[in-house]
């Protein structure tokens, strides 16, 4: 059975995110959402992967990849990689900074309140290695957009 607090996180971790994309424009939307439906995708791979392997552990009794891992997916990765990607793509340097710091703030902070809320907790692997394992989806992201421009005709600004 998941717990209320769960619940509660699990819609605000979807419509949060998702709500912010009425601020991003309609012609941005359009340009990036290929691409964030792409690492939807591969996030959702890379999320059953990481269920099989017990890299984390949630703290309902029952385990429910839907109800666990798929909010995570869902939520806040499309629109996160969106807005990165509105803001720095064409600077590659400023795009995986940025990445980089979002990453970080994740593994070293978040998931540690996550962890005093009890909703997730870490299991097989350390800070550091959660880093990497959110941080590499980055360089696919913008090799994705990059592709897209290039089959589209978009200007490329790199």
């Amino acid at each position: 059975m998941i717990s209320r607090k769960h619940f509660l996180f699990n819609v605000i971790i979807i419509a949060v995110p998702w709500l912010s994309l009425l601020f991003i424009g309609k012609r941005n939307f359009k340009r990036f959402s290929f691409a964030g439906i792409f690492i939807i995708g591969f996030e959702i791979i890379n999320h059953l992967y990481g269920h099989k392997r017990q890299w984390w552990k949630f703290y309902n009794k029952r385990k429910s990849f839907l109800r666990d891992e798929l909010p995570f997916s869902i939520g806040p990765y499309m629109p996160l990689s969106m807005w990165l990607l509105k803001y720095s793509f064409g600077n590659f340097k400023k795009f995986i900074t940025l990445n980089a710091i979002a990453d970080a703030i994740f593994a070293f902070f978040f998931i540690d309140v996550l962890k005093k809320l009890k909703i997730i907790r870490l299991n097989k692997l350390s800070h550091l290695q959660f880093f990497f394992y959110l941080h590499y989806k980055a360089y696919l992201l913008y090799g994705v957009q990059y592709l897209f421009e290039k089959m589209r005709g978009y200007r490329l600004y790199m």
